[in-house]
């Protein structure tokens, strides 16, 4: 699995959802925050039609952090919003994630677990948005 991957599902993951997972994985390490966790704002970029020319779509509020274990390994984790928690954790499990013995632990019983409630909700929004689809057409007249 890669980080990106990694920090994808943490960041699209409710932090609730993430720290029970996280507590069952019994995972203890020792770290101290480096920088954050911080609030700020992110340019969002967007293209026209998915595929055209990219402009500048607006604003959000992030939240990052990075933390450093105890043997000088750095995370880092950012979210939407201002969950300083979440960024927290996110960098926490970004930063076990490089360490050997804990990286396979993780995508199997964290990572794997929380992409497919993820997908699950994915699908579930999906249904619910098609549900509410509107077909509109044009009468014409026979004149």
């Amino acid at each position: 699995m890669t980080r990106p991957y990694r920090q994808r599902v943490l960041a699209l993951t409710p932090c609730h959802h993430l720290e029970s997972r996280w507590a069952a994985l019994d995972i203890h390490e020792q770290h101290r925050c480096v920088r954050g966790p911080e609030t700020g704002m992110a340019m969002v970029r967007g293209r026209m039609g998915g595929t055209g020319n990219a402009f500048n779509f607006g604003e959000i509020t992030m939240t990052r952090a990075s933390v450093a274990l105890d043997d000088g390994t750095l995370g880092h984790g950012w979210v939407r919003g201002r969950d300083r928690r979440h960024a927290e954790l996110i960098a926490l499990v970004d930063a076990c994630a490089q360490q050997a013995g804990l990286v396979r632990r993780i995508d199997d019983e964290l990572i794997a677990p929380l992409q497919d409630a993820l997908t699950t909700r994915e699908a579930q929004a999906s249904r619910t948005a098609a549900a509410t689809r509107v077909d509109f057409f044009t009468l014409v007249r026979g004149e």
